[in-house]
């Protein structure tokens, strides 16, 4: 600690400000700054008053915060835990629901694990927004509070969450986006867990334990609706079909006012039960995509018989005379799942272009490993003799590369020469459907417009997902966590803040037009509030700092103005 050092020379008292640090039996001058007499320090303090020169000046954030508290005052989630999670009389310190709310705010602005949230608020001006003991914000007291929540309290209060959420919009849903994705986790393997297995992981650590995530979320807003954790080895079929009723009752909520509502998935999701629990259910309908492995005659349709078709994606291109890279679209009736459904086959040539040059290159790149096979069988190296090792090794390199065995044939004929060709027709029949995808639905009434655009639609719900992913906002992972009731209230924070991040988007469209939450927070971040210390005054003054014109704009959007 800093303290004041008195120096005598030539019967003159000097004073020095320094600290000192004890390294074994000796203490040293960490630092030391010179001060002078106490007739030169009484000057400066003078001078200081008369001109009004501030004696401290310290910055904090303020702007990321501040409009993060904005949005709580929308939503209340404070008081949406709070009446559901019933304070403890006995318990000190914030409640579950301020509890929550401080780590949303976090994991919207800048994720930190629990141990690190509260150095992370004492960077802040959370006091001057709203006062709380920022030494009760451990991970120890995450801990007890979380403690406290049920699983069932976890869902009623998901519930009354996008329940409010959805009171701020003025229009209900037209069609919705639903989707599952999977978060690995470093949890050991004797942890017990109902949620953690090891499965199939979409970011490629199979060897991992994951949990996984389904979400519903509004196409033309692009809120989330509903969410629903599951087993990490479960199958997404089977994922929708056991929450299938609990989701559409979500649907029907909101769907008061309207005869029908339709909800888009892809083709992970299909199965007879699936699909035949839609059909008897009058009010929903769907938009799926089919795989083309089940009807490659249709997917194979000359391009003659396709049209151009009228949607955001080609309206782009339009602009930039670019038609050649225009989407395609072939529509028919077909009996799919017991019912005639329209099927739409659509056509992207910039799809189609990548996928042949990662073919060809693939193919290219194994014909050279071949040629090296056959050296070497040739020349009789070790392990290399045996021709069924070798036809493995070669299985072996086109499971690496993701590529199907069946477009090279190995031989081996009598006379024990080994040799290899391409098989043209099989790769003929592979570049044939590249680009081509399928749409399936139930919408006999809608235009082929209308069902390509709610098909391409679902990268709303795949960003949504990326964003959960994202290091700088939001990031589910790391989890902190080893438990599954904290796991959950961890899930839930995750999904208020990526919710209230696309709220933040649509608060500020009016003033800011189309601007990403990211910008905005980033921007705010650098808004500071001023915390001073004049000459004479016993308590400091805040002030915010000047801010820039899009900052303005911002508090603009929030009703702020700021001379």
């Amino acid at each position: 600690m800093a303290h004041l050092y008195k120096k005598k020379i030539k019967g003159r008292n000097y004073w020095n400000l320094r600290e000192t640090v004890r390294k074994g039996k000796r203490v040293e001058v960490k630092w030391q700054k010179y001060l002078g007499t106490p007739d030169t320090i009484l000057d400066r303090l003078k001078k200081a008053e008369a001109t009004g020169v501030p004696l401290r000046i310290q910055s904090k954030e303020f702007g990321s915060v501040f409009i993060a508290n904005e949005l709580e005052k929308m939503i209340n989630t404070i008081g949406i835990v709070d009446s559901i999670v019933k304070p403890d009389p006995r318990e000190g310190g914030p409640s579950v629901g301020e509890y929550f709310f401080f780590a949303w705010v976090n994991r919207l602005i800048e994720p930190k694990s629990k141990n690190a949230i509260g150095d992370w608020y004492r960077k802040t001006d959370i006091n001057s927004i709203r006062n709380v003991c920022l030494s009760d914000l451990t991970s120890a007291r995450y801990w007890e509070k979380w403690n406290r929540v049920s699983k069932e309290q976890i869902d009623a209060i998901a519930k009354a969450f996008f329940e409010k959420i959805w009171a701020t919009q003025k229009k209900t849903p037209e069609y919705v986006l639903f989707d599952t994705t999977n978060y690995y986790s470093y949890m050991a393997s004797s942890t017990k867990s109902e949620f953690f297995e090891r499965g199939h992981n979409k970011d490629g650590k199979h060897y991992l334990r994951q949990i996984g995530l389904a979400l519903l979320v509004d196409s033309a807003t692009r809120l989330p609706l509903f969410y629903r954790e599951y087993k990490g080895n479960e199958h997404d079929s089977k994922v929708f079909h056991r929450i299938i009723d609990e989701m559409f009752r979500v649907l029907c909520r909101f769907n008061q006012t309207k005869t029908r509502m339709t909800v888009v998935f892809d083709k992970g999701m299909n199965s007879e039960d699936n699909i035949a629990f839609i059909d008897n259910h009058h009010q929903i309908h769907f938009i799926t995509t089919y795989s083309t492995y089940f009807v490659q005659e249709l997917a194979r349709k000359d391009i003659k018989h396709f049209k151009s078709i009228k949607i955001r994606h080609n309206t782009g291109f339009e602009d930039k005379n670019s038609t050649e890279d225009f989407l395609l679209a072939y529509r028919t009736e077909l009996k799919l799942w017991g019912r005639k459904r329209v099927v739409v086959v659509v056509f992207n040539p910039a799809t189609q272009r990548k996928k042949l040059y990662t073919f060809r290159y693939k193919l290219q790149k194994i014909r050279q490993a071949l040629l090296e096979f056959r050296r070497k069988y040739r020349q009789q190296k070790p392990r290399w003799k045996d021709f069924e090792i070798i036809k493995n090794r070669y299985i072996r390199l086109c499971k690496q590369m993701h590529i199907s065995s069946q477009y090279y044939h190995l031989e081996l004929n009598s006379e024990k020469t080994f040799s290899f060709r391409k098989n043209q027709h099989e790769i003929n029949k592979a570049e044939s459907l590249f680009g081509r995808q399928i749409i399936v639905t139930d919408n006999m009434d809608w235009s082929t417009e209308q069902i390509v655009q709610a098909s391409l639609d679902r990268w709303i719900i795949e960003k949504e997902f990326r964003d959960t992913k994202s290091s700088n906002h939001i990031a589910v992972r790391p989890m902190f966590h080893w438990t599954d009731s904290k796991i959950c209230c961890h899930l839930l924070t995750c999904v208020i803040a990526l919710t209230i991040k696309r709220l933040l988007e649509l608060h500020v469209k009016p003033v800011l037009g189309n601007v990403t939450a990211e910008k905005v927070i980033e921007e705010m971040r650098t808004l500071d509030s001023l915390i001073i210390w004049q000459p004479g005054n016993k308590k400091p003054h805040r002030q915010l700092a000047e801010p820039t014109k899009f900052q303005r704009d911002i508090l603009k959007a929030f009703g702020y103005c700021v001379d």
